[in-house]
């Protein structure tokens, strides 16, 4: 059993000393080309072997009708894992790019073309970002049912900073486009 850091205390580090909080992290998983159930595990097992983050749940699996993207995408698996960290936002950012590129993620000119995986931190603790490489919370999560509805999955009573509840947010959007597949799990190692 994987032991849940307290999150109202602060990690030392114990090469320098330097404290640092422990934030709650929602990071939205998606693949809509290859092995996709296999790479979105990949990407869960990535993300609990990175130090310094501990995953608390994973969300089930969701397929869900593309959304904003070219004609012709396949359908999507959607996740969502949580996690607790006391890494800093970017580096958590470099580390979700970088489990991207592992399975190939292959980056285009063209929006939300189809892809191997996606990897999106929503919310890290009370963060806010609006710089090119980061945005928290992220700007998008509030109009995408494939992201609220796993994370209202794993905590009803979440809420999107500077967007409200999860569950009202769900609930302006609807169900229509996103199917649980109760046939397909994803575990924590």
């Amino acid at each position: 059993m994987t032991e849940t850091p307290n999150p109202y205390i602060v990690d030392a580090d114990t090469l320098t000393g330097e404290m640092r909080p422990i934030r709650r992290v929602v990071i939205a998983l998606g693949s809509n080309l290859g092995e996709r159930l296999a790479t979105l595990q990949g990407a869960v097992d990535a993300i609990a072997d990175t130090p310094d983050v501990w995953v608390t749940g994973v969300s089930p699996v969701y397929e869900t009708e593309p959304v904003d993207c070219p004609p012709g995408s396949e359908s999507f698996l959607n996740a969502v894992v949580l996690a607790d960290t006391t890494l800093a936002a970017n580096r958590l950012m470099d580390r979700a790019l970088a489990v991207e590129d592992a399975f190939d993620r292959e980056r285009s000119d063209v929006p939300n073309s189809p892809r191997t995986l996606d990897v999106d931190l929503i919310v890290v603790g009370d963060r806010r970002s609006d710089t090119e490489a980061l945005r928290l919370p992220h700007p998008r999560a509030a109009e995408r049912a494939f992201v609220l509805k796993p994370w209202f999955d794993l905590e009803p009573d979440a809420e999107l900073p500077g967007f409200g509840l999860v569950a009202d947010l769900l609930a302006n959007l609807g169900l229509d486009a996103i199917t649980l597949r109760e046939d397909l799990e994803l575990d924590v190692n």
